[in-house]
C-alpha cells in the first residue's frame, strides 16, 4: 500500500501521520509498515536538538497507525466522518534503542485477539534487524458526533 492508499485509510496528516508504506499486509493477521524517519521532522527540533531522536510516544503512535490499517482490513471497512479509531491501552513498552534522523523504522503488528470491538495487538519496531520498541497495543472503533 503507497501513501495514497494509507491517506485514504488513516484520517492522520503531516505532522502525525507517521506510516509512509505498507510492504506486507496479510488480511485478519498481520501487516509490515514503514516510517522512513528524516532530519526535517518538526519534532527533532525540540527533542534534544544536539543529538534529535525520535520520542517514543511518536513510535507508539507510528506502531497504532499500522495498527489501525491492519484493523481497517480486516473490517472490510475504511473509517468515515462518524468514526474514530482510538487507541485504548499499551501493556509492556519497551524502549530498546534511540531512532535518529536517517534511520528507517520498520513496524510490524500482528492481531493478538479481538473481543468486544477491542482490537489487541503485538507490536515491534525495528531500525535494521535490531528492537527500538515493542509493545502490546489495544485500539477499537467509536462513533462520535
Amino acid at each position: 500500500m503507497d501513501i495514497y492508499g494509507i491517506l485514504k485509510q488513516l484520517p492522520h496528516r503531516y505532522p502525525f501521520l507517521l506510516v509512509d508504506r505498507v510492504v506486507e499486509l496479510e488480511t485478519g493477521k498481520r501487516i509490515k509498515a514503514i516510517k522512513n524517519v528524516t532530519v526535517n521532522e518538526p519534532f527533532f527540533q525540540g527533542h534534544f536538538p544536539a543529538r534529535p531522536i525520535m520520542p517514543g510516544v511518536l513510535i507508539l503512535e507510528a506502531m497504532a497507525q499500522a495498527a489501525g490499517l491492519l484493523a481497517f482490513d480486516a473490517m472490510g471497512q475504511a473509517p468515515d466522518a462518524t468514526q474514530v479509531y482510538y487507541f485504548a491501552g499499551i501493556d509492556g513498552a519497551r524502549f530498546k534503542r534511540p531512532v535518529e534522523p536517517g534511520d528507517q523504522l520498520v513496524i510490524e503488528v500482528l492481531i493478538d485477539r479481538v473481543r468486544a470491538g477491542i482490537y489487541k495487538f503485538k507490536a515491534v519496531a525495528k531500525v535494521g534487524s535490531e528492537v527500538a520498541v515493542e509493545a502490546d497495543l489495544m485500539c477499537t472503533m467509536r462513533s462520535v458526533g
